[in-house]
């Protein structure tokens, strides 16, 4: 009976990710003018709504690169405080609406897909962006470096405030460790 009950558990969360795979939070768009050559290389994970798949991880990281059939490789990073070991996922991601629109599906299991949706992002010079998956449950702020300036992180949150997301459920990342720690075990978990 309890593996029943795994399986019927599994099957919709597989179901719930397939029919997610491309949504929007209600009410907000993706950034449009991206330039996913620009948003390549090393994210920090600066904060985030809480998920059973990032729990207890500190010093997170996302690293994006080109795949040879057009997508991105998605590697995830982090470093689970209570086991004192790294969680690592490989993931795919694929642009949805075309290159000049911050709208991804990103899959690290089979062919099922979570939305990605950057909706803030410094268009300049790329240095920080904050990413919402379906709706608004799911919520990252993401820099290129460790930290965030105070205005910056500031203004962030109080963007996700006024488009409805629960700030005040915000977990932010200590990035102290500088993630020069060398996984000494791989386990997974997902962005």
């Amino acid at each position: 009976m309890l593996l029943m009950k795994r399986v019927c558990w599994f099957l919709s969360v597989c179901c719930l990710l397939a029919c997610t795979g491309t949504a929007t939070p209600t009410g907000l768009q993706p950034v449009t003018g991206f330039k996913p050559d620009q948003y390549l290389g090393n994210w920090y994970e600066i904060a985030r709504l809480d998920h059973s798949f990032e729990r207890g991880l500190q010093q997170v990281t996302a690293t994006y690169s080109l795949r040879e059939d057009g997508g991105l490789k998605v590697i995830n990073r982090g470093y689970d405080t209570k086991k004192q070991e790294w969680k690592e996922a490989e993931g795919k991601a694929y642009l949805v609406n075309g290159p000049d629109t911050g709208k991804l599906k990103v899959s690290f299991f089979g062919p099922f897909y979570g939305a990605y949706n950057i909706i803030a992002l410094d268009q300049v010079n790329y240095n920080f962006a904050m990413v919402a998956g379906p709706d608004r449950d799911y919520l990252w702020i993401l820099s290129r470096t460790p930290t965030l300036s105070f205005p910056i992180k500031a203004e962030l949150i109080a963007r996700a405030q006024a488009w409805g997301f629960n700030t005040s459920e915000l977990i932010f990342v200590d990035q102290s460790g500088g993630n020069s720690i060398q996984p000494a075990h791989r386990d997974t978990f997902r962005h």
